[in-house]
């Protein structure tokens, strides 16, 4: 069975970052289930399992518009700290954090400057305008059921559970 849309698909993935491994599922980690097609990844690497098959190995690099997006250098905004974890308690400049919205939801951002009672951050992805290399070890494909489509991801055992 070949990965497309509406597959399940299940791989071990190891990221690189200008040759600096960054990020990784193999040492120890449990692989990622995701259900091709539906954005749950960033295009280029939805692109790059396309066709592929179960013990399939390899590496796609993937630019920065089918990866984050480019950086956008207007994306900076001062935000009061009671919107983050622990009132912004313990933050740095240079470290990634997470927002959360007015709106609901949360967002990654870059802590820039951090004062008494707010913080400027930048709202790139922290991976925006990055060149992307991925490692991929492809470990199970199978049909989504219709409650996985119907939801717009994948369950891993293939049951009705999140």
């Amino acid at each position: 069975m070949q990965a497309g849309k509406d597959k399940v698909i299940s791989f071990h993935y190891s990221l690189t970052l200008d040759g600096e491994k960054v990020e990784s599922s193999v040492d120890g980690g449990e692989p990622l289930w995701i259900l091709l097609g539906h954005g749950q990844l960033i295009p280029g690497l939805e692109a790059g399992l396309e066709g592929k098959s179960v013990g399939d190995t390899f590496d796609v690099e993937i630019a920065p518009e089918q990866g984050y997006g480019p950086r956008q250098e207007d994306m900076t905004q001062r935000v009061p700290k009671k919107y983050f974890p622990q009132q912004g308690k313990g933050l740095k400049a240079g470290e990634s954090t997470v927002l959360s919205l007015k709106e609901g939801g949360n967002r990654v951002v870059v802590v820039q400057k951090v004062g008494s009672s707010v913080v400027d951050v930048d709202l790139n992805h922290p991976m925006a305008g990055k060149t992307l290399t991925f490692h991929v070890d492809v470990q199970a494909i199978r049909d989504a059921s219709e409650e996985e489509i119907a939801h717009g991801h994948a369950h891993p055992n293939g049951d009705g559970a999140h």
